[in-house]
């Protein structure tokens, strides 16, 4: 018998949408200065901080994330597959894969996927679909060739892995199989244009100014075309076939933007190669496509030389076999690149992550593409061990679990960063973006809820984030500068206070943090309790034994406590707002005692407490990184915090609690219902904590909340709204947050809900605002605010990776 490979198991909970299928009504917008790419996307290929490729539901790969924490969204049409077809005795076919056709004119020889069937049974049938579940997405042909095809692409990534997650390298494995009687020719086709060089900023010390929304915004002209010097060479490596497009450099030291692209498939008796290695991709394309749509073949040609200026080039190859009746074939290609150095401001580089296994002269592209061809089955395998757990759940509906990996697409495409290892750095420094119009990394606040995907799948990682915030605490940065919120001047950073971001990619990430300067962060009165909860939390779930880890952040945890207790200006032990918007809602006015940072607060000090009580039962520390402290220091801080507790948390229940739910604030008069009120609460239940209210007022609250901001907000349609009067209507309808559904904080409200026994409200709630990012061309993109006006802001946030904590609080209540 005759080995047949499996047909491809595409899980039914996965996205999908009909190939080249529009949106009549997708989201736009809020504010015209904000990015708006429209709904064309994909799930993107890439490992973490390698940079990354996007390729949209109609076919064409789009997103272009290869220079480290910096956007483009183009379609570049040469980047394609196309497939020719022949059933014996029957005319031949061919198209190109994409259903749209290239706007301008250029290769205009090509035929170009439809979206309909094309037989008169048919033609009312779609002609395949796209399907996705990151890090897979998958390809289906139907209705067009009589051979059923299937694309899967995806790249080496899953939990706990750090090796083979930080991988340049995509996989395309394509299934054809035979359904009729008559032997059917097929090629497969991959055509790529050679952009070598075009991945950095032309301009090296881009002026930073404020956009109209009040945040700092830098010019990004990548050298997008400039194509001077690159060439293309084809490479026979025993089974192995492919090209490595490359480019003349002028020194040894390799730069940014600087490296290899790579592409490959293999080859064996039964399928013949054919390949073309220099065509004009911004012609018309009739170098490929006539040999290619007559029989399957390319004309076998070889040309290295550069490309003068302005010249663009191109290279293709092709994979063609027979298949008989019934029969099915597997051929996988292999896509990779290798920029192993990210520039920040001029001068300032880094080797990213992936450059610890194969090196950083930029010559390695083909070594991953050899390491694809041999490890991709068992990477697939790696993926589906780590899903099937949770696909295997009934109790999961299926568009949870669709939306719980599809939101870690951001960990690949969120301008993210994964630097090579140090001694100081064992793992590399990593960071996210808070977004890509907010273009910072690591946004403190935001990361409350939007770190739990990473803490609970790649927790090294998110220790790697809390202990560059330690490090960053006790630095100062005098520089002053114009706050965009009010036009006062402020200095960026003030020693001991929590920072907001850890910086972003025109400067010096890591080191020069608080890049923000909306707000005036050295104000905010909930980052230093955000980060002693996020400290707790990664050491309570995923490193109870690593003490050097609370040890490493200890002296920051009482600097960045003390910093924040400063703002106790009646001395009642908490922390007062001050009227100007001064915590994660910073465009919404909080005065005197506030139930959200006030709530944080609480629980931070209860976590303090007991990180130190850890601490003095292993004391003293052993790593060289770390401040040591004297062992009674730190038992009189402990006996400090509570005393503040001691102190606190009765006036916080007096101050805010009306009889149903806890009010905004103590000084402001607001009757508004906060969907995001007890934080503090769910965080301090989350990790064994005392609880810092009333458990009758915790259920209270929360029905108050559901009721208010959900149920009587457009019928609980589009998710739960930051704040609304308790009758659901709005204190200021002009109001921004307030009158927003954040997504993030959609998904952090439902966990707290399950926490409380309401497992169908957090659902509904969860449900609802998933339906609105994916029925709603806002998928790969998810942003961090809708509106009921059918408009979004801030996309590809940060803060909606939160549902991560909806799973890990329905993991736990099902033990």
């Amino acid at each position: 018998m005759i080995y047949q490979p499996p047909r491809p198991k595409i899980p039914e909970c996965s996205w999908q949408r009909p190939l080249g299928l529009g949106w009549d009504n997708p989201y736009t917008v809020r504010y015209p200065s904000n990015l708006d790419d429209g709904p064309w996307h994909g799930m993107p290929l890439g490992g973490f901080g390698a940079g990354c490729i996007g390729r949209s539901p109609r076919g064409d790969f789009n997103l272009w994330h290869l220079d480290g924490g910096e956007h483009i969204f183009k379609s570049l049409p040469a980047c394609q597959f196309s497939v020719f077809e022949q059933p014996e005795h029957s005319l031949a076919q061919a198209y190109a894969l994409c259903t749209q056709p290239p706007e301008d004119g250029k290769l205009g020889s090509w035929e170009w996927y439809p979206t309909q069937g094309k037989s008169e049974e048919n033609s009312s049938e779609v002609s395949g679909h796209y399907y996705a579940l990151y890090p897979r997405s998958w390809f289906t042909y139907q209705n067009v060739f009589q051979t059923e095809l299937t694309c899967e692409q995806f790249s080496p990534i899953w939990a706990g892995c750090y090796q083979e997650s930080s991988y340049p390298v995509a996989v395309f494995e394509w299934t054809a199989h035979n359904p009729t009687d008559t032997p059917i020719t097929v090629s497969i086709m991959l055509t790529w244009q050679n952009m070598v060089g075009w991945f950095t900023n032309g301009i090296k010390n881009p002026e930073v100014r404020v956009r109209d929304d009040g945040s700092p915004v830098y010019e990004y002209q990548p050298r997008w075309g400039d194509s001077t010097g690159n060439l293309n060479q084809w490479i026979v490596d025993h089974y192995r076939v492919g090209f490595v497009l490359d480019r003349v450099r002028l020194g040894d030291d390799i730069k940014e933007g600087e490296g290899q692209l790579c592409l490959a498939t293999v080859t064996n008796p039964s399928m013949e190669v054919f390949y073309h290695g220099r065509w004009n991709p911004v012609g018309d394309g009739a170098e490929v496509w006539d040999t290619f749509a007559t029989d399957g073949s390319l004309v076998d040609h070889q040309d290295e030389t550069p490309a003068a200026p302005g010249e663009q080039i191109a290279c293709a190859i092709a994979i063609r076999f027979t298949l008989r009746p019934g029969k099915t074939r597997k051929i996988p290609f292999i896509l990779a690149w290798d920029f192993p150095v990210t520039e920040f401001k001029l001068g300032i580089n880094y080797y990213r992550r992936y450059t610890d296994f194969f090196g950083r002269n930029g010559n390695n592209g083909w070594p991953m593409v050899r390491t694809a061809l041999k490890h991709h089955d068992l990477w697939r395998e790696q993926i589906e061990s780590w899903q099937e757990p949770i696909l295997n759940q009934e109790d999961l509906p299926n568009w949870f679990k669709m939306a719980l990996f599809n939101e870690l697409y951001l960990l690949t495409d969120g301008g993210t960063l994964w630097t090579a290892a140090t001694e100081l750095d064992p793992i590399g420094q990593f960071g996210v973006l808070e977004c890509l119009d907010y273009r910072w990394y690591e946004s403190l606040d935001v990361r409350l809820y939007g770190s739990f995907a990473l803490a609970m799948l790649w927790p090294k990682l998110d220790k790697a984030v809390l202990e560059a915030f330690a490090r960053a605490i006790p630095t100062s940065d005098e520089t002053l500068r114009i706050i965009g919120y009010n036009q006062a001047q402020a200095v960026r950073k003030i020693a001991d206070a929590t920072p907001h971001d850890l910086g972003a990619p025109n400067e010096h990430p890591w080191q020069q943090t608080n890049y923000t300067s909306y707000q005036d962060c050295n104000q905010w009165k909930d980052l230093a309790s955000d980060f002693v909860l996020q400290v707790y939390r990664d050491f309570v779930f995923y490193s109870a034994t690593d003490i050097e880890f609370l040890w490493e952040c200890w002296s920051s945890i009482v600097k960045a406590l003390a910093y924040l207790k400063r703002f106790d200006q009646d001395g009642d032990g908490i922390p007062e707002n001050y009227g100007a918007p001064d915590q994660t809602f910073d465009d919404w006015r909080l005065q005197g005692v506030s139930a959200y940072c006030g709530g944080l607060w609480l629980a931070a000090l209860e976590s303090a407490i007991a990180i130190g009580e850890i601490l003095t039962k292993n004391y003293p520390p052993t790593s060289p990184f770390v401040e040591v402290p004297e062992l009674d220091s730190i038992q009189d801080t402990i006996d400090c915090y509570r005393q503040w507790l001691a102190q606190a948390m009765p006036i916080y229940q007096e101050k805010l609690w009306n009889g149903q739910y806890y009010q905004l604030d103590s000084e402001s008069g607001s009757d508004v219902v906060m969907a995001d009120q007890l934080c503090g609460q769910f965080y301090a239940q989350l990790l064994g904590l005392p609880d810092i209210v009333p458990p009758e007022c915790t259920l209270s609250a929360l029905k108050t909340v559901y009721d208010a901001c959900f149920l009587k907000f457009h019928q609980g349609q589009l998710g739960a709204v930051n704040g609304v009067r308790p009758d659901g209507t709005p204190e200021d309808p002009d109001a921004t947050h307030p009158m927003e559904v954040w997504t993030g904080i959609n998904f952090g409200l439902a966990a707290f809900l399950i926490q409380q026994g309401m497992k169908d409200e957090a659902l509904r709630i969860t449900e609802a605002v998933v339906r609105q990012v994916y029925d709603h061309g806002l998928q790969f993109r998810t942003p961090e605010a809708i509106t009921a006006a059918g408009t979004f802001r801030a996309s590809h946030y940060l803060r909606a990776m939160g549902i991560w904590a909806v799973y890990l609080i329905l993991k736990d209540n099902t033990k």
